[in-house]
């Protein structure tokens, strides 16, 4: 089946086995392995990208209902070879630790401060909640959020 959509601001048209899910597609057919599988039950937020503005687990749909979407994956925060200002915060606040949780919590936090830009502590964690991390303990990434909101952040998909 012919999958037409945007992906990280390129258009894309890709023949792909109607049974694939969407993680699948992004990482072995689009070859953007940044997009992580952790538990491939949608409860670990590892492969979290952004579908039409939204924060989505891509292991959890199938490629075609991405069809004719916008989707940014974690390589599509980066512009002109500079990092997006939550990525660099997320550096600077030391909320990347053993790194696997990261493109996933970035996505989910990126989804929400283009929805919000300027969210409470309590909002912050409410966007993670479907993302697990065993290393930080969640206050660097909640910081690091903070950082970026007072960094200006331009908050665009």
């Amino acid at each position: 089946m012919l999958l037409k959509l945007k992906i990280n601001g390129k258009q894309c048209s890709i023949d792909v086995d109607p049974s694939k899910r969407l993680l699948d597609v992004i990482r072995e057919d689009l070859k953007l392995t940044g997009t992580k599988e952790g538990c491939s039950e949608g409860e670990c937020g590892a492969c979290t990208v952004i579908m039409n503005g939204k924060a989505v687990n891509s292991c959890m749909l199938l490629a075609v209902q991405a069809r004719e979407s916008d989707l940014i994956t974690v390589e599509g925060l980066e512009k002109d070879g500079e990092l997006d200002e939550l990525q660099k915060a997320f550096i600077e606040k030391g909320a990347v630790q053993c790194g696997f949780c990261t493109p996933g919590m970035l996505m989910s936090l990126k989804a929400l401060l283009m929805q919000n830009p300027n969210p409470s502590d309590d909002e912050i964690r409410i966007a993670i909640e479907g993302n697990l991390c065993r290393c930080t303990g969640y206050v660097k990434i909640v910081e690091a959020v903070k950082e970026a909101i007072k960094n200006n952040v331009v908050m665009e998909g």
